[in-house]
């Protein structure tokens, strides 16, 4: 048999196009995904332009925000107002705040100047300080109320329902029982010294009704469970302990309700309530 021709062994130069006196066609290059596009340098500079852009305009905002606040004349603390005063007036508060007039309305620390007024004024039992946007500043203060009243000298201590001594005034404010204490003959005071007895008191005066607050004009202690009020036309209440108080209190209501003329009022045990003398 006859071997393989020169074109059949596929040695270059043979075949169709080497008879016809051309080349081979080469191959196709692939076509590029769709969406793609140069990746050289050029082409991420381009993909970045946007976004170096976007950066400087934020940081631009930023910085006109800030010099807005902090630098600019537009947000600054002009006028500061103070509420809820009663006994105490808007300007004592005013001055006890020291607000700095004219600085930045966001750099106000509004908690040194509630620890700064609440610091400086003791009527003071708390106070809120807002920003009233532009350019004011505003402080609700709420005052301790007196419960009792202690006597010193030719004053008197004002304490609040919670103990506190926090101011001293040369007249009794109307409407506020004074203490009287007197238990130093009591089998129990060297278990319940002042202090504690003061407690009892404060406990028994925070929590009387207030149209029977204002007919208190003392509150009596003997021992601890000697409580004992005294109110207008030499009307008297053996009130007991501080236990119970509120208890008491609503008891002692409906017994001046139903015997007003009555000239004593025993609430030492609340379910059990008695007068006399009527």
């Amino acid at each position: 048999m006859g071997g393989a021709t020169t074109a059949q062994r596929g040695i270059p130069g043979s075949g169709p196009s080497a008879r016809k006196g051309g080349s081979p066609k080469p191959p196709k290059a692939p076509k590029p995904p769709r969406g793609s596009g140069p990746r050289g340098p050029g082409a991420r500079l381009r993909r970045r332009g946007p976004l170096l852009a976007s950066l400087a305009a934020v940081a631009l905002l930023a910085g006109g925000g800030t010099w807005v606040l902090y630098g600019s004349s537009w947000l600054r603390v002009e006028k500061v107002t103070a509420t809820g005063t009663d006994v105490l007036t808007p300007e004592q508060v005013l001055t006890a705040a020291a607000v700095p007039v004219g600085a930045p309305m966001v750099g106000v620390d509004t908690e040194e100047i509630e620890s700064r007024v609440r610091g400086r004024l003791s009527r003071i039992d708390s106070v809120d300080v807002v920003r009233a946007w532009p350019h004011g500043i505003g402080l609700k203060v709420t005052e301790r109320k007196p419960v009792l009243l202690i006597k010193k000298d030719t004053n008197f201590v004002e304490v609040d329902a919670s103990g506190v001594r926090f101011d001293t005034v040369p007249k009794a404010p109307e409407g506020v029982p004074v203490l009287e204490l007197n238990a130093k003959q009591s089998p129990s005071a060297r278990r319940f010294d002042e202090e504690r007895l003061l407690h009892e008191a404060v406990l028994v005066a925070g929590s009387l009704p207030e149209p029977i607050a204002r007919e208190t004009s003392q509150v009596r202690v003997g021992s601890y469970d000697s409580v004992v009020l005294l109110l207008t036309r030499g009307r008297t209440v053996a009130w007991g302990s501080g236990e119970q108080s509120e208890a008491k209190g609503r008891a002692l209501t409906a017994l001046l309700k139903a015997a007003p003329k009555a000239a004593h009022f025993d609430v030492s045990v609340s379910t059990a309530p008695a007068v006399s003398g009527s």
